[in-house]
């Protein structure tokens, strides 16, 4: 999961993104509202946790603006003990949830996990890892690197992904990307693979989809 914190509290700020990725996620820090409006509109995101006394444009504003910009990203706020109206004031501007001042690190990310769970991803994005493609922008990333895909690497990319973890047959690529175009007798699916390969996982030092000798290929789910 890749996730957002925003909070002018820069000390705090770097001490959950440095927990939430020492729990086997990537995160990112901004520490005031314009700053964190920008990142939040990043469409690779799982989740933002937003504090919601920033500088500059306070939490709950932020929170509005995402939700009238059509932005669907979960949001956790952070408030304040006692500060009912905050929460009150959040939830109402779209916020999924609220974590009270002072917390604990394992209470967040518990949160983080249950929003994740509940809010489906609107445009469809699948997420191996730090790998996400948009089959609605034809769109794919490598952690923050976007990829510089072909139509027919972006089709085969696709296809591994709604299966990961499962083998996908030449004969099965030839159907869903060729569409009959070429046959098994052919080495295109081959090039395209290899090509695919090469810009997704050497290019970052990565063994993610792998080749099964008379088999296929396979996208591995962990990499």
């Amino acid at each position: 999961m890749h996730y957002l914190v925003v909070d002018d509290e820069t000390r705090l700020t770097d001490l959950v993104v440095r927990y939430l990725s020492e729990s086997g996620h990537t995160a990112e820090g901004r520490y005031d509202g314009p700053s964190g409006l920008a990142a939040a509109r990043d469409p690779r995101l799982d989740a933002v946790v937003l504090d919601v006394m920033l500088p500059r444009m306070d939490g709950v504003e932020v929170c509005r603006t995402l939700r009238g910009e059509g932005v669907d990203v979960p949001v956790i706020l952070l408030t304040a003990r006692g500060a009912v109206s905050e929460r009150v004031a959040g939830l109402d501007a779209g916020a999924d949830d609220y974590v009270v001042k002072p917390f604990a690190m394992e209470e967040l990310l518990a949160r983080l996990r249950a929003i994740s769970r509940r809010r489906a991803d609107p445009a469809g994005r699948l997420r191996i890892g730090d790998l996400v493609l948009d089959p609605e922008q034809q769109r794919a990333w490598r952690g923050d690197c976007e990829l510089d895909l072909s139509r027919r690497e972006f089709a085969v990319l696709h296809v591994l992904m709604e299966n990961a973890g499962r083998v996908v047959s030449r004969l099965q690529l030839l159907n869903e990307v060729w569409d009959g175009e070429t046959d098994l007798r052919s080495n295109a699916i081959d090039v395209h693979v290899s090509k695919l390969r090469a810009k997704v996982d050497r290019a970052f030092d990565r063994t993610t989809i792998t080749t099964l000798r008379g088999r296929g290929y396979r996208l591995e789910t962990a990499p």
